[in-house]
């Protein structure tokens, strides 16, 4: 492993573990064994290092809920089904990534008092859409882009304000069958009957 991923995996358990703004340039150097000029010479400053750590474990996140997701699909399922089934798992998975949860929110009110990291977290985010379209299951992604970005930006949404909601009081979070429950209504769909104590 060289230095370049030697700083990542060393900013990535300082995010973690510290946060955003608490992680100096010296706790990364300790705990990936690199040196302060690394730093420089891979990423430019420390923020772009704690960036490019953030986006990469948000990834990491992904490809493992992607692995979850495809190995308990049902193709049987209606799409509100599969809906109510994927954010069960989505949701089940935040306990396990808190601490990548607490930076991400950490990170959005860091990006008031710093400006010039908005563009990099814009491009991250627009990514996101299109990844978060397909891996939630919302839309074919052979789809035309407009409808693939748009049910992307849904997800997002979803996401962001579930988490926020969990993150502050997680037995008063909604769960998937809340969220199906809620599509169900606007749409104006019956909701689904409730399911027998100990079935």
């Amino acid at each position: 492993m060289g230095h370049r991923e030697q700083l990542l995996e060393g900013a990535k358990r300082c995010l973690l573990e510290k946060g955003f703004a608490r992680t100096t340039a010296r706790d990364i150097v300790a705990a990936s064994n690199t040196n302060l000029g690394s730093i420089g010479y891979h990423f430019g400053t420390k923020d772009a290092l704690m960036n490019a750590a953030l986006v990469q474990a948000t990834e990491e996140w992904g490809n493992e809920l992607g692995q979850t997701l495809a190995a308990s699909a049902n193709p049987d399922d209606t799409p509100l089904d599969r809906f109510e089934a994927v954010w069960t798992r989505v949701i089940c998975m935040f306990e396990e990534h808190r601490e990548l949860w607490v930076a991400q929110f950490e990170i959005f009110s860091h990006l008031q008092h710093s400006p010039e990291m908005r563009p990099y977290f814009s491009a991250a985010q627009e990514t996101a859409r299109r990844g978060l379209a397909t891996l939630l299951q919302l839309i074919d992604p052979t789809a035309d882009e407009h409808s693939v970005r748009s049910a992307g930006s849904f997800a997002l949404a979803m996401l962001t304000g579930v988490i926020a909601q969990w993150l502050v009081d997680p037995d008063k979070a909604p769960d998937g069958k809340d969220l199906a429950d809620a599509i169900r209504a606007i749409a104006g769909l019956p909701r689904t009957a409730p399911q027998p104590a100990g079935s």
